[in-house]
């Protein structure tokens, strides 16, 4: 028997459990014996497993980034990408005008002071620039920011309008002698076309509302309705938006579509949420009659885990299996473990998360006489510096941005329930019977059209004014246009 033979007989051999010396392998055996790891299967195999384990775990990740449904492990949690909820600070505002009460001399009589009052002017989108500041001190802080910076960096002419791309979700207009036009529009889908008009609806409420429309200045502006301003355009641009972080110093603030209204699309039907103002009449209802003590002693939440997968299932494994939770994952598609918003109202606490950028659901959570229990906030919206987290004006609770001392804080609130319910009481006073009012949201647009208009270039009206060829469309046709028609609109 050859030395290579020898070799290869020993290396086949079985071990015994005997202490007998094993018997070799019969060699009429050894060419019926398939190859081992190193032949072609191993081969095969080896190939199979070093494309397979990849894919598994690609697919594990896609799976817990994109997924609302909440059966992933904790671990996989940590190991999955933060991507833009990687900001563990938060935002911090200086607001020295906030909630400051004040009066002013009005021109109903000379002797007359008037001041905001719930249930009689809440809903007057027709208050004066006057009654606008004392009804609102701090609401127009980022206004006034906004234009501190453009008037420090060379103000606006229409050039720099000019230079946007309009993108999906992007929309150029104006204010000329009182009326709102627009001059292009852009929108990817129905989501988009409703949140433009939603916007463009409430400008033209507060607009209609002055009662002299035809002093509003003169303006020309871009406004986008996407999550974040870095998904449409680059850094140092004038744009309006919904939201901003601390560093995108260049945008301006404005209110969120939802104050108009909202109508989800879910799989192609209607999941009607309505104005602003109905959802706090149905929080009313829901609310009448019931005491903070009365209600469930608990912290609910509902949402979608895939618009911020590692920071909203955190808190899903931090509440999970404590009694005071009520934290459930939400499938839009099923509407697993659905909760209508006014049926929020009925715990004492209710937890916010952001989503992709901010979340629009804060204004609906602070329509309730709950105590709202936030993270520290990475995305700023325009009544956010009206926040306060400590002292005798503190309307809600802030708890670290990873809840690593939610527990705790729960414990606290729940041993002291007459604080709580001073703060939830601190919630309702500032924000669903003020600073969230449709008068509120009316003083702010006309705050922003003047702000803007210190720093910017007046609009030209005429395209060709021989021809009396205007650059945009008067808003009251715009809205008589077909869906295809708005997703891509340019004023002929």
């Amino acid at each position: 028997m050859t030395n290579s033979r020898r070799q290869l007989q020993r290396h086949i051999e079985f071990p015994s459990v005997y202490t007998q010396t094993p018997k070799p392998v019969p060699k009429s055996m050894l060419s019926n014996i398939p190859c081992g790891l190193g032949g072609r299967t191993g081969r095969y195999l080896v190939l199979l497993l070093g494309m397979g384990i990849p894919v598994i775990v690609l697919w594990s990740f896609w799976y817990a980034i994109n997924s609302d449904r909440d059966d992933i492990s904790p671990l996989l949690n940590q190991l999955i990408p933060a991507g833009h909820c990687a900001c563990q600070s938060a935002t911090v505002f200086e607001c020295q005008s906030c909630l400051e009460p004040l009066t002013v001399e009005t021109n109903v009589t000379d002797a007359d002071e008037w001041s905001f009052e719930y249930g009689r002017d809440d809903r007057n989108a027709g208050l004066s620039e006057d009654q606008c500041s004392v009804a609102f001190p701090g609401l127009f802080e980022d206004v006034e920011r906004g234009a501190r910076y453009w008037k420090d960096n060379g103000n606006i002419p229409t050039s720099r309008l000019d230079e946007v791309d309009l993108q999906p979700g992007m929309t150029r207009a104006m204010i000329y002698k009182g009326d709102l036009y627009i001059v292009s529009s852009s929108s990817k889908g129905e989501d988009h076309r409703r949140k433009t008009l939603a916007t463009l609806s409430a400008m033209h409420r507060a607009l209609a509302a002055m009662s002299l429309r035809r002093t509003a200045p003169d303006i020309e502006f871009i406004f986008s309705i996407e999550d974040k301003a870095s998904d449409v355009v680059g850094v140092g641009y004038p744009i309006w938006v919904f939201a901003r972080k601390p560093s995108e110093a260049s945008l301006f603030l404005m209110p969120d579509f939802g104050f108009w209204a909202w109508d989800n699309m879910i799989k192609g039907q209607n999941n009607e949420i309505g104005s602003y103002d109905d959802v706090v009449e149905k929080v009313k209802q829901v609310e009448q009659g019931v005491t903070f003590a009365e209600k469930e002693a608990k912290l609910v939440w509902r949402g979608k885990l895939s618009f911020a997968p590692k920071l909203r299932r955190t808190l899903l494994d931090v509440a999970r299996g404590q009694q005071w939770s009520a934290v459930r994952e939400l499938s839009w598609k099923v509407k697993q473990n659905y909760m209508t918003l006014e049926d929020h109202c009925k715990y004492q606490y209710i937890a916010h998360v952001e989503g992709r950028s901010y979340s629009a659901s804060l204004k609906y959570r602070q329509a309730c006489r709950s105590v709202i229990v936030a993270h520290k906030l990475q995305y700023i919206q325009h009544h956010h510096y009206l926040l306060s987290a400590h002292g005798p004006t503190q309307n809600y609770v802030e708890v670290e941005r990873d809840f690593s001392d939610l527990a705790n804080t729960m414990a606290r609130l729940l041993a002291d329930p007459a604080e709580a319910q001073r703060i939830a009481d601190n919630s309702v006073r500032t924000f669903r019977e003020r600073y969230l009012t449709p008068a509120a949201e009316a003083c702010y647009w006309r705050r922003l059209w003047a702000a803007y208009a210190s720093v910017s270039e007046s609009p030209k009206l005429w395209r060709d004014e021989a021809r009396r060829a205007k650059r945009g469309l008067r808003f009251e046709t715009f809205v008589l246009l077909s869906s295809g028609e708005m997703y891509e609109f340019h004023a002929a």
